[in-house]
């Protein structure tokens, strides 16, 4: 399997619902630095995984609807624990879709998967992998 990881950053507030968050229950912020993982089983016919420029303009893109955002008043997270593995998914999920429509290029739908990782600190992560 061969894969291409793409880097961006994120700066978000946020609060949590539920005890087991304790005083990240109250409104706090978030830098995230986020690593986009394209797998493919075999290189596409320019020997290539992914477009690195198109898979890094399209993370940047996608991030930008979130950036600088306090997302306990943004209407697509209304409700939810805005976790580093939900915002993960999320991330992901949005990339997927941005594949389908061919965002980063024809090539890119002969893609497998991919992985987003969201960085929190030095010492812990979370990541969401899913099929393409």
């Amino acid at each position: 399997m061969y894969s291409v990881t793409v880097r961006d950053h994120l700066m978000i507030a946020h609060s949590f619902r539920g005890e087991v968050f304790g005083p990240a229950q109250r409104l706090h912020g978030a830098t995230y630095v986020i690593d986009a993982t394209f797998r493919r089983l075999e290189l596409d016919a320019d020997n290539i995984v992914v477009d690195i420029g198109r898979a890094a303009e399209t993370l940047h893109a996608l991030l930008a609807d979130l950036n600088y955002r306090n997302l306990d008043d943004e209407p697509a997270f209304a409700g939810v624990n805005t976790s580093t593995e939900a915002l993960a998914r999320v991330i992901a999920d949005r990339l997927a879709d941005a594949v389908h429509a061919g965002e980063l290029g024809e090539a890119a739908r002969g893609l497998a998967g991919l992985t987003v990782t969201l960085h929190e600190s030095h010492i812990a992560w979370a990541s969401y992998e899913r099929p393409l």
